[in-house]
Order: C-alpha cells, then sequence, then structure tokens
C-alpha cells in the first residue's frame, strides 16, 4: 500500500512504504521574496534501536524526516521509547519539532522548517 498525494492533488509523490530504504525526495518552496529553494524528505523506517544514529544523522543534514515506526511498535515498545526519547532530545536542541502524525508516524523536521497545526 502507497502513500499518495502527501504534499499536492497530484499523484507524482507515490510512494511504495515496502521499500523504505534511504528515499529522499526534493519540493519547492519558497525561500525569501519569490526565491525558489529546495526542502528535502527523508523517508525512512524504525526497525531496532540502531537505526535511530541513521535517522539523526539526516536530521543533523536538514532534512524533514517522516519516520515509519509501526515494526518497532509492534516488536519493542520499550525500545521504540528508548528511540524516541534520543531522537527527542536531539531536535529539541536544534530547535527543531516532532510530531505523531498517525500511531505508526512521526514527522521530524529541523529549526528552518515550520510546522502548522
Amino acid at each position: 500500500m502507497g502513500l499518495k498525494n502527501i504534499f499536492s492533488k497530484t499523484s507524482e509523490f507515490d510512494i511504495d512504504t515496502n521499500d523504505m530504504g534511504e528515499e529522499y525526495f526534493e519540493v519547492n518552496v519558497m525561500s525569501g521574496k519569490d526565491n525558489p529553494g529546495k526542502l528535502s524528505i527523508a523517508i525512512e523506517n524504525l526497525e531496532d534501536f540502531a537505526d535511530t544514529d541513521r535517522i539523526l544523522k539526516a536530521i543533523r543534514d536538514g532534512h524533514v524526516v517522516f519516520l515509519k515506526i509501526k515494526n518497532m511498535k509492534e516488536k519493542d515498545i520499550g525500545e521504540l521509547k528508548r528511540s524516541v526519547e534520543k531522537l527527542k532530545k536531539t531536535v529539541v536542541a536544534n530547535n527543531g519539532e516532532i510530531i505523531g502524525v498517525d500511531s505508526d508516524w512521526l514527522l521530524i523536521n529541523p529549526e528552518y522548517a515550520t510546522l502548522v497545526r
């Protein structure tokens, strides 16, 4: 099952969640006055605690991370809590935000990207 139409009304963002390797998407955004910029979005899968360091690297590199936590939640909830706490400490230290999108997904963004709730 793929995620469709995440950011637009077109189907150019069909994402197959079965192949959740290291994927990056660039989305055109406006930075400043009519200057087009790029915002990279990393789609990651959290399988075990060791994956946390890879995700932290993406966050430190300035990527918005869309993180699937379903598999780890079903496997070991205690390890998931440790991973989320470690991610949360780094995100807060870098003035970013972390939110739960669904019970199975987290959205982590750096300081320059703002989440409107």
